[in-house]
């Protein structure tokens, strides 16, 4: 893995109501302390020192940005936590991806398992994998680069980044499944645009957007 060095970006608040907060993660920032006091910061510890009472409910990987939504009641991350465990929630995120992806539109169906000797990667296996699923659609492409629109209709580890690298078309500066892009782009071009779920106070739905930087 590359040296951690997070931005040191403020706080993106999208959202912040009795039950929820719903902040736009930078990208390059641990959502959740990794190992060693090296890698402590993180957004949840920057959060905790605003919102002392703030719970996790899920995490986005460490060079992608965009939504995350945190519980700031237990109640909130027990519902939360059950819409994604359920999948429940809906979740766009924009990504660039190496080459011209055809056709437009597809999913991807292939297991995932992670790759024990070379941790943390993922990798796909038919025979031992959990089973993962992810929608795309293509918004433009040339022969270089295709921009997409991808749809996990499951959350497994690394799952969108596995799943363009199976099918040829890796996410465009990903150090772990592209390397040979990492240093031609500032970041990992992957970004959660959206996420739709059920409000905790009253189950009614809600939507909370923020427009990919790149």
């Amino acid at each position: 893995m590359t040296e951690y060095t997070p931005p040191n970006t403020p706080l993106d608040i999208l959202h912040e109501d009795h039950e929820i907060l719903v902040v736009n993660k930078p990208a390059g920032l641990l959502s959740v302390p990794g190992k060693g006091p090296d890698l402590a910061d993180c957004l949840i510890a920057r959060l905790e020192a605003v919102y002392p009472q703030v719970l996790l409910v899920h995490r986005l990987d460490r060079d992608t940005s965009g939504v995350m939504v945190f519980g700031l009641t237990p109640h909130a991350q027990r519902h939360l936590g059950l819409q994604f465990e359920n999948r429940q929630t809906k979740k766009t995120y924009l990504a660039r991806v190496a080459g011209r992806l055809e056709p437009k539109t597809g999913t991807v169906d292939l297991p995932l398992i992670v790759d024990w000797p070379n941790r943390p990667l993922q990798k796909v296996d038919h025979e031992t994998g959990k089973p993962a699923v992810t929608d795309w659609r293509v918004m433009k492409a040339s022969d270089d680069e295709s921009r997409v629109k991808l749809f996990p209709q499951t959350g497994r580890s690394h799952q969108l980044r596995v799943h363009m690298l199976a099918l040829g078309h890796p996410i465009l500066g990903d150090p772990l499944y592209a390397p040979e892009t990492a240093d031609q782009y500032p970041r990992m071009m992957l970004h959660a645009e959206e996420l739709r779920l059920r409000h905790p106070d009253g189950g009614e739905g809600v939507r909370f957007r923020v427009a990919a930087p790149f």
